[in-house]
Formats: C-alpha cells, sequence, structure tokens
C-alpha cells in the first residue's frame, strides 16, 4: 500500500476515534449519565485505538525499511518524498485533535467521579451515626 493511501487509511480511523470521543463528550455533559451507553463507547474507543495501533506500527515499519529512520523526522521525510506532506499534516492535526477531546473527557469524568464520591461522603455523614450502632448492625425501628 501507498504511503498517500496508507495515511488515508489511518485518516478515517483517527476520524471514527474523533466521532467516538466527541459522543462520549456529549454523553458526560447530560445531567444523568447513561453508563451503558459509555460502556459501549469506551469499548467502541479501544477498538479504535487498537487499529490505529496496528496501522502505526505497519507504517513506522515501512517507514524503517525504506531507510528513514525512526520518529517524526524520519515519517515526515518519507511523506515528503513520497508527495503527500498535506496527508501527513492532516493525520497529526486530527491526531493531536483527538488527544485533546480525550484529555478533556478524562478530566470531565474525574470531575464527575469526584462529584461523586463527595456527596456519598455527606450521606456517609450525616448517616452513619442514625443508621447503625456501634456494632455495625442496623439500629432497633429501621
Amino acid at each position: 500500500m501507498s504511503l498517500d493511501r496508507h495515511l488515508d487509511v489511518q485518516q478515517r480511523a483517527v476520524e471514527l476515534l474523533l466521532q467516538l470521543l466527541e459522543q462520549e463528550r456529549l454523553a458526560l455533559a447530560q445531567g444523568r449519565v447513561d453508563a451503558e451507553r459509555l460502556r459501549e463507547l469506551v469499548a467502541g474507543k479501544q477498538a479504535a485505538l487498537l487499529r490505529l495501533e496496528q496501522l502505526e506500527a505497519m507504517r513506522a515499519g515501512a517507514q524503517l525499511k525504506l531507510g528513514y529512520g525512526p520518529g517524526r523526522e524520519g515519517a515526515l521525510r518519507a511523506a515528503r518524498d513520497a508527495d503527500c506532506l498535506g496527508a501527513w499534516r492532516r493525520l497529526r492535526q486530527l491526531a493531536l485533535r483527538a488527544r485533546a477531546l480525550n484529555r478533556a473527557n478524562g478530566e470531565a469524568l474525574d470531575v464527575r467521579l469526584k462529584g461523586n464520591q463527595q456527596i456519598l461522603d455527606f450521606v456517609d455523614r450525616i448517616t452513619a451515626d442514625r443508621l447503625y450502632g456501634p456494632n455495625g448492625r442496623p439500629l432497633p425501628g429501621l
């Protein structure tokens, strides 16, 4: 497969990941989070990331076999020589956008988890003395 074609395949894979990340962002923004939907999105993201890993390993391997050296510099030289520098730059921009969105989603999830933990801690503090005796058993009449 030509580098241009391979970059196009990678770009479509990153676009799929971006769609999943955007859906995750919207799901996390809801007042009541649909846990089943989040599980589906996480599974989809994992599959998309695995596919991207495979594609990147193939591209990096071909880059080395062709003598371009490892890393971004080798990839840039290979793209320039194959006359697909534009495709390479578009792919990099999409990947950077996916990374930023994934990070933002992680931060949103962290905020929600901390908020939930604070609520649980509060409920525990106000009910612990009233629901259970010193032996940990429910008080009579409850």
